[in-house]
């Protein structure tokens, strides 16, 4: 169990969750005393003899399932919960949507940009801190991006390394300077899960099949999207190609998993481009979206249009209970 509480110092803005993970909690009762949010996570338990259930309320739009277990009723893997007192029954969220959390590497600093742009930091931490707190909410999945590779072009497969190394077994998925599918079995063999490569696969028309042959289900291919058009380099350039072409390439190179940006919508919790995602998701391939998810009414929209996952940026640090005037500065 863990607060996420700056490390337990109060704070403006701070966040009053309990995180429960990778454990059984075998007396339930004893959290009926506590005032702020209960978010489970990670393969958590809830067991209780019949008769004396905690209540639990849903705050996301779900269907609730009640898991017999050796000991009663139970609840495994669910959302967001805040303690209400007695009830007589227990609430789980079974959700199929993955919230990804995103870490943005700059130097070594973990930061975030606004609209892609290198001069417009909104936010800056060390890597190790920032990727600390993130580790402590047991998410499935990070999403981190080497913005100072995919500006230069090189994969730093040492801040490769280090993410891994805090990120305590927690699967990463990583991006940013992979422009060949050398870099990319080298960022997989420093750890990374699953890499996303974007630039490289544009290059010319038979390097996306090269990729999915190399490297298969850990490939996720980018498409970063302004104005209709397909962005490489870090977003510095245009592909030349539309989302419509770049969809039918991906489709005839049996691409398993898209990551897609909203340029336009990154960093600016203006909420995700729904149109954009809704044409992607036609294609068939799976897609994580990214750019401007805010919170859990735009991940369950992203859901309901049939995308498998939302990487959320500054939503996730109103999470983690922090802001951008205190860390700006940094």
């Amino acid at each position: 169990m863990s607060d996420t509480r700056h490390g337990g110092r109060r704070g403006p803005g701070a966040t009053r969750d309990l995180l429960i993970g990778n454990c059984l909690v075998d007396e339930p009762r004893d959290l009926q005393a506590l005032a702020h949010r209960v978010q489970l996570v990670r393969r958590t338990e809830i067991s209780q003899e019949r008769g004396h259930l905690l209540g639990l309320s849903q705050t996301h739009e779900g269907g609730d399932e009640l898991v017999e277990t050796a000991h009663g009723l139970g609840t495994t893997l669910g959302g967001d919960y805040f303690a209400t007192g007695h009830a007589n029954m227990v609430a789980c969220y079974n959700a199929t949507m993955q919230l990804i959390p995103a870490i943005d590497l700059l130097g070594d600093y973990a930061v975030r940009l606004e609209q892609g742009d290198y001069d417009q930091v909104l936010f800056r931490q060390p890597i190790e801190e920032f990727m600390g707190r993130i580790v402590a909410t047991a998410p499935e999945l990070i999403h981190v991006v080497d913005l100072e590779g995919a500006r230069q072009g090189t994969l730093r497969t040492e801040v490769v390394r280090r993410c891994v190394g805090v990120a305590d077994g927690i699967a990463l998925q990583v991006s940013g300077g992979i422009r060949s599918i050398d870099s990319a079995r080298s960022a997989l063999a420093a750890g990374a899960s699953r890499v996303i490569v974007g630039t490289a696969v544009w290059a010319e028309p038979t390097a996306l099949r090269s990729f999915v042959d190399a490297l298969g289900g850990q490939l996720v291919v980018a498409l970063d999207v302004r104005d209709g058009q397909i962005a490489v380099r870090g977003w510095l350039a245009s592909s030349g190609l539309d989302v419509a072409e770049a969809l039918e390439r991906c489709v005839e190179a049996g691409v398993t998993r898209l990551h897609v940006t909203a340029i336009e919508r990154d960093g600016t919790m203006r909420g995700p481009d729904l149109a954009l995602y809704e044409l992607v998701c036609a294609s068939g391939i799976r897609v994580v979206a990214a750019g401007g998810v805010r919170d859990d009414r735009d991940v369950a929209a992203l859901e309901r249009i049939g995308c498998e996952g939302a990487v959320m940026g500054l939503g996730y640090l109103v999470r983690l209970g922090l802001t951008l005037d205190d860390e700006r500065g940094r």
